[in-house]
């Protein structure tokens, strides 16, 4: 049986995924004027919305589907 306590990989995840996902870091979709906005550091409710989406989706992948682990 593994040792859920000494597992690293959920929280290091969900960190990177958290701060690369933030709406306007890299991207920003749907942008202010275009569909799709490279790092213009702005945000709206959608793009909040659709980010938060794609933040659980990959949770979901990462964790669930994939089962990804980090024993340190």
């Amino acid at each position: 049986m593994y040792n859920t306590m000494n597992d690293w990989a959920p929280p290091l995840i969900a960190a990177a995924l958290f701060w690369l996902l933030s709406p306007g870091m890299l991207f920003q979709l749907p942008g202010k004027n275009k569909p799709f906005e490279f790092m213009n550091m702005k945000t709206t409710v959608a793009s909040i919305f659709v980010h938060t989406v794609i933040y659980g989706l990959f949770l979901i992948l990462f964790f669930i589907v994939l089962t990804i682990h980090l024993y340190i």
